[in-house]
């Protein structure tokens, strides 16, 4: 501030400007998320059997009589039977999955506020005042 007397007369600092203010605000935001799953079974199974039969059976009579008679009888029976079995089950089940998901966001605030100002100035002296204000 600068003061200056002119003969009786008082002039007084005289300001003029700008202000200026920004604000600048950056806000960023990632996310990510993955995810995996896997099943896999296997069923095996495996059957055997054997079976073997023999079944034989006689019967057998045999007469021979005093006067020279002869007589015979004869029943048999025979029997085999020879069995096999195989089985053998396979089976598979699979599942597999994926997922991915990701997620950005980006805010920006960018803001300037300006002003002006003025001051001016008072003059004192003559019987009047002149100001501005």
């Amino acid at each position: 501030m600068s003061d200056y007397y002119d003969g009786g007369a008082d002039y007084e600092h005289y300001e003029a400007g700008e202000d200026h203010q920004a604000v600048d605000q950056l806000h960023q935001e990632h996310a990510a998320e993955a995810d995996y799953n896997s099943d896999f079974n296997v069923y095996e199974q495996d059957t055997e059997s054997a079976e073997s039969t023999d079944f034989q059976q006689g019967h057998a009579v045999q007469y021979d009589s005093p006067d020279g008679t002869h007589y015979e009888e004869q029943d048999y029976t025979n029997y085999s039977n020879d069995q096999y079995d195989s089985n053998h089950v396979f089976a598979a089940e699979g599942s597999e999955s994926y997922h991915a998901e990701q997620y950005d966001e980006l805010d920006a605030l960018k803001a300037r506020f300006d002003s002006a100002f003025v001051e001016g100035t008072e003059y004192h002296g003559g019987g009047y005042e002149i100001a501005a204000k």
